[in-house]
Formats: structure tokens, sequence, C-alpha cells
């Protein structure tokens, strides 16, 4: 392709585009049987911070005959260089088009990156819509959380992996070859074949329906390779799986400038609104051998500082102390900082991660996401008040740590009490901060309040979010109330910004047109909140005649037709409505691993079998 040189001088931050980091592969991509793109909806500096991304990435280059290479989003000067010169978007290693490609991955993480992934295939030359690619196109492949609902994506993918990709993607890309071995002429007969890999949902083979009232209505099979459901893919043996051990080391810094263990994959806790917490499961664990080996190795290879021990909920690791206290032999005097990013909001997780920083001042987030006991109950978060304050303590007085403190607004049947619940909540916490054992001065307390949004293949995927006037009004009471408080700083996230991931978190094919007409008004980066316009999603919706209201406040009998329906994550859907009436109840459902299974239909699973409803 052309030289890009004269590009790079002329945008912000270069180091985003320049590639040849440390650690990167570099291979010349025409010994390559198969050249695939791992795409990444996002800025670099976002983008470079996922595992998913370092994991697949690891994975691909130890494939015989397969190079992978990386691209991002280019930023909006970037990007507007690329179409007054000519040049199509280009992958970091060799610098070579998108559309040049044999496959493109993108992975989808966030509903307010479609945009961006719309940009980058039209950027990268490749047509928008699988129907509309030909021989010669790359095959353009979708994977991550958000596969689990992938309707208003389906027309633009070809193909989507459902579920881990650490075998599913092996599988995906022999019979590519194989395909391409014999000839690689008719895409439709590839596509055919792999929709009858397990974990793998062709879009083009199926079909929306819809009623005479234009209610969604169910998917439909097209050919008989089609599967109905389509199962996801379950990686059961994480520590044998691959795993990065010679991270890309960037030149510049990113969102998550360090190196990474996962210590598990799932979670058992339960809390009725995280999709991840069903989708990922069962929880599966590496050994304290396989970590430490794992991260000398990490070290070595990179030179970073800090080394993340990251999962879900990196405190309920059984054997969490033991592994940090080998860590700190192997490393010490090393300069190595261990983190936790995910801790409970428990005395015994805040002082784990106080241990870490060896006394120095230092950031930790507490979660309690309501403010009342009932509400917890209601999501199923396991945690008393008399918990949150007693870790509220050990993270203001025992290790000088600013506290965050993150909520959640517009919950299941919350009403102002839980508000009222919230800000009394927090005025307990920040009188902690100013009673004895801290320096003078206010408490640095942050309070961050973030709109439910509901999700597909969670107990609340029933459950509508609230109409935005309403979130405003809420949203104004705690603004009001909280800047009575002294030592408090408040920040909450754009309600309008959350109707669309609501929108899309739940919606059907007929958003894609939608999509299409948001990015042909300008809507690109709409993750970053000074790119996001809501006027021009509001215009994409009316062109469409549809509302993103109309699918956010959407409430869903049990006996309706969900547009992801057809995705088996292997919870069963009984066991979702069980656990949405537990909550309606305010009922609490133990963690699974406490020794009552509470029946929800995981053959993965390795504990034993029930159909307890827990307490």
């Amino acid at each position: 392709m052309k030289d890009i040189s004269g590009l790079l001088a002329g945008v912000q931050r270069p180091a985003r585009y320049l590639g040849r980091e440390i650690n990167s592969v570099c291979q010349d991509p025409r010994q390559a049987e198969v050249h695939l793109a791992l795409a990444y909806p996002d800025l670099y500096e976002v983008g470079m911070s996922h595992l998913g991304l370092k994991i697949l990435y690891e994975l691909a280059n130890n494939l015989p005959g397969v190079y992978a290479e990386r691209v991002f989003a280019p930023a909006a000067d970037l990007e507007g260089l690329l179409r007054e010169r000519g040049v199509p978007l280009f992958s970091l290693e060799s610098r070579t088009p998108l559309h040049r490609f044999d496959l493109v991955g993108f992975t989808l993480q966030y509903e307010l990156n479609y945009t961006a992934l719309l940009m980058m295939l039209d950027c990268g030359r490749i047509p928008l819509y699988s129907s509309r690619r030909e021989r010669g196109h790359p095959f353009v492949l979708g994977g991550g959380p958000l596969a689990y609902n992938p309707e208003p994506l389906a027309p633009f993918f070809d193909l989507l992996v459902i579920g881990d990709g650490e075998e599913a993607l092996p599988e995906l890309l022999d019979l590519y070859r194989e395909w391409k071995r014999k000839g690689g002429q008719a895409r439709e007969d590839f596509l055919r074949e792999a929709a009858q890999l397990p974990g793998i949902y062709v879009p083009s083979l199926y079909c929306d329906n819809y009623d005479g009232e234009g209610r969604f209505a169910g998917v439909e099979a097209l050919a008989p390779e089609a599967r109905l459901p389509v199962r996801r893919r379950v990686l059961r043996d994480l520590e044998g799986a691959v795993f990065p051990e010679c991270f890309v080391v960037p030149y510049m810094e990113i969102v998550h400038d360090r190196g990474v263990l996962e210590l598990f994959r799932g979670c058992s806790q339960g809390c009725r609104f995280c999709q991840a917490g069903y989708v990922y499961r069962p929880v599966r664990e590496r050994s304290v051998a396989k970590l430490r080996a794992q991260a000398g190795r990490i070290v070595e290879n990179t030179g970073f500082s800090e080394l993340s021990l990251s999962s879900l909920s990196s405190s309920d690791y059984p054997a969490i102390g033991e592994l940090i206290g080998t860590l700190e032999a192997d490393f010490f005097g090393r300069h190595l900082t261990l983190s936790l990013p995910s801790l409970r909001a428990a005395a015994s997780a805040v002082r784990l991660a106080g241990s870490l920083h060896k006394g120095r001042a230092a950031g930790v987030t507490i979660a309690p996401e309501a403010g009342t006991q009932r509400l917890r109950d209601v999501i199923n978060k396991k945690v008393t008040e008399e918990e949150i304050l007693e870790a509220a303590a050990v993270a203001l007085k025992e290790w000088q740590s600013h506290l965050k403190l993150y909520f959640m607004l517009g919950l299941p049947t919350e009403t102002m009490a839980d508000l009222e619940g919230m800000v009394e909540l927090v005025r307990k916490i920040s009188s902690l901060g100013r009673s004895g054992g801290r320096k003078k001065g206010p408490s640095p307390l942050n309070v961050s309040v973030s709109v439910f949004v509901p999700k597909a293949h969670t107990p609340f995927q029933w459950e509508p979010q609230l109409e935005m006037g309403e979130i405003l009004k809420r949203q104004d009471f705690l603004r009001r109330e909280l800047r009575r408080v002294k030592g408090v700083s408040f920040s909450w996230h754009d309600p309008s910004m959350s109707l669309l991931e609501a929108a899309l978190a739940r919606g059907d094919r007929r958003l894609a047109p939608v999509l299409e007409r948001a990015y042909a008004l300008g809507s690109r980066l709409d993750a970053w909140g000074d790119a996001f316009s809501l006027s021009r999603w509001e215009e994409a919706f009316a062109g469409e005649g549809l509302s993103a209201a109309r699918y956010a406040c959407w409430a869903p009998a049990y006996t309706d037709p969900l547009p992801w329906d057809h995705i088996d994550t292997g919870i069963s859907k009984d066991y979702l409505i069980r656990e949405h009436q537990r909550a309606l109840k305010g009922k609490i459902t133990p963690d699974c691993r406490s020794g009552s299974c509470a029946g929800c239909g995981l053959e993965e699973c390795p504990l034993p079998q029930g159909a307890g409803e827990g307490r």
C-alpha cells in the first residue's frame, strides 16, 4: 500500500498506528496460508487493554500457517486523512489494507462501539452488509460478550463465535484453510460448513420474523445446516489453555498499562443484573503453580512494573492469599506491584488489596450497587450495610485510601426510599473518613452512579429501563442531596448513552439499518462522551420508523419471544424466570460454590447438580 509516513505526521498520538512494538509478531503475510485481522472497534489505548484480544493474538499466531495482525479504530484525524488521500485502513504489523485479509475478526465488547465497527469496515473497503460481499472479500467474524445477542449486528457479519474462542477459532481457521485449498470459490459453501461447527452462528442462514403489529416473533432457520438453538462454546480446561506470556508492550500509555494474570473465568455470585456472571459460567480456575509460572515469564518478557490479578471477582479466588504470598516472594526487591482490580465489598478483601500497597496511599473501589438492603437483596448482591461500612473503614483508616463507591440507578423495584438510603449510606461512609485515623481534611470519597441497563440472558432481561425523564429526576435528587455531604464528589453516567446501550443490547435485526443510518449521519466513537450525539441517533431511529425508548423500556412477558432466544448459554430460561421471580420477592440465591446448587441447568458445571432455589 501507499507509504503512510506522511499520514502519521499529521495526526495526534501517532504511536497508536506505528506497530512494531516489543513482542509484536512481524512476518511476511505472503507466507501465511490464513491471514487474520484481529479488529477492536475502539481506539488503540482501549483495544490494547483488552485481555481477550491478547489471548486471541497469542493463540492465532501459534497456529501453523496462520498470521494474525491487529487493527484498531482510527481517531477522527486519521480517518479524515485516510479518506482524503484514498488510503484504506491498515493493520499495525504489516500495514496490510483491511480488505486484503482472509478474515477480519471483531471483538464485541460494548454496544456504543457499533458505529466504530461500521467505520472500520468502510475505511477498510469492505462492504458493510455480508450480502454484498463477493469472492475476494474477507469473511467478517465477531465474538465476545455482545455476540450473545447478535441480531442488531447480524446483517453485517458473515459469522459469529458464541462463547469461548480458544477452541472454536482454531477449528474455524482450519475449516477456512481447507476451503481455500479446494479453490475457495463459493462463499456460501464455507459458511454452510462453518454453521455446523459448535458455537458458530451464521446470520445469513437465519431470519427474524415479526407479527402483523411489527412485534418480534422469533428467529427461523433457513437451511438444514443452521442449528436452533446455537449453543455457546465452553472452554472446560482453563489450566491447559493458551495464555499470552509475551504481551505486546505499547510505545504509549494505554488504559490498563500492565501485565495480567487471569485467575479464573466465570462467577458464581449470581448478581441478577450482571450478564458476565451468567454467560461465563461455570467457574474455571488456574492453579497457583500455573499462575506463578506465567507471572515469571510475563515479567521477564515485558518488563511491566505492575501485574494485575484479574477475574470477575479476584478476591474470591480460593488460594488468593497463597498466590499473593508466592508472587511477593518470587519478585521481592524487583519493584513489581501486584493489583486486584475487582474486589468484593468485604473488609477482608480490602485488607488484602491494602497489603499489596505496602502502606502507600492508593485508591480502591467498593460497589454496594444499591443504597438499601431491600434493593441489594432484589439484585442478589450478597453484602450487608455492616460489611460495606467495615470495608470502607478499612480502606479509609488503615491504608489511607481514596475511596470510590459505585452504585446503579433505576434498578428493578427501586423507589425514592432506596435513593435516600444511598445518600444515607454515603453520609455514614464519609463520617468514617472524618472521625479519627485519617489526616486532617475531608474524606476523599468519590461516588459514581450509572444507569441500570437490562441485558440479555440475565434474570432482568424482562425488566425495562427507566424512562429518560424519570432517570433525570432521580439523578437530580442525588446531585442535590450528595452536594450536602462533606468531602464527596459525585459523577454520573450520561442517561442518553445508557438509553442507546439498552436499545442496542435488546435489539433485533431492524436495528441494522438504524446503525447504518447513524453512521452515515456521523456517529463514530460513541463510547467517548465528546463524540456522542443523541440527536443523530434519534434521527436515525426515526428514519427507520423506530424508537430507542421502545427497545430500552420494553417489559416483555415470559412468553414473549426474545431476539436472543436462539442463542443458548447453557443456563435454562426456566431458571432465569425463577431468579426474576425471586428478585421481585426480595429473595437471595446463595453462591452455588457454597454447596447449594440453584439448578441453573448448566451441563458443564463441575459441582453436584440439583434443583434447589436457595434460601
